[in-house]
């Protein structure tokens, strides 16, 4: 039978105090001889004695904005102003005695404006005035004006007038134009127009009105 006891020479533990103070003394050999060894650095010596280049900054010089003053104003110009009235010479007579029980001379009271003078038209009305034909067939009577075409000017004159209880034109000017000839060959025209009167109410009545007319070249 195999015996379970180990052999003595085989027993490591009995040998545990030896190794480990073996151990301990190479340490402290290695220790001691890298202590006593010297590292050589193969960098050149460096002279840090030897004085450094200076850098000089230059002082930067701050500038200052100046603000100018503004420019004095213009002296305004005199303008003159037409006067066509003339003050007549009037006699002051300076003996005259002053009498305080005779009643003073007053100025004339204001003139106040008569109900006939105000406007006799209506801006805007229940029913509009409608052009007899249409627009078209109104811009096909213009005659394009010579000086227009030849300076190529193109547009849209408006022509505001009134249009009476009968349908007829009153007043007719231009308060948009273009020049050229057109405004007057829009006016020639917009005079000879026949419009179906405004109504208010169900009666006629004078509108106030405003027609386009386009002067466009063909190319």
């Amino acid at each position: 039978m195999r015996s379970d006891r180990k052999k003595p020479k085989s027993d490591l533990r009995k040998y545990y105090n030896v190794f480990l103070e073996l151990g301990l003394v190479a340490v402290l050999l290695l220790f001691i001889v890298a202590m006593k060894m010297q590292f050589v650095s193969k960098q050149k010596n460096v002279d840090l004695t030897k004085e450094q280049e200076v850098t000089k900054m230059k002082d930067v010089i701050q500038t200052k904005q100046q603000e100018k003053p503004p420019p004095p104003p213009r002296p305004q110009v005199p303008v003159e102003v037409p006067n066509d009235e003339v003050i007549k010479d009037q006699n002051i007579n300076l003996n005259a005695d002053l009498n305080m029980d005779q009643p003073l001379d007053m100025p004339p009271p204001p003139k106040q404006k008569k109900e006939d003078d105000s406007e006799d038209f209506f801006v805007a009305v229940e029913q509009m005035p409608k052009l007899k034909g249409g627009l078209a067939a109104l811009q096909k009577k213009i005659n394009y004006p010579e000086m227009a075409r030849k300076a190529g000017i193109e547009g849209r004159v408006i022509i505001q007038f009134i249009v009476d209880e009968n349908g007829n034109v009153e007043d007719p000017h231009v308060i948009r134009g273009i020049g050229g000839g057109c405004d007057k060959e829009a006016l020639r025209v917009v005079k000879k127009a026949q419009f179906k009167p405004g109504r208010q109410r169900g009666e006629a009545v004078r509108v106030q009105y405003s027609l386009p007319i386009v002067f466009k070249l063909q190319n």
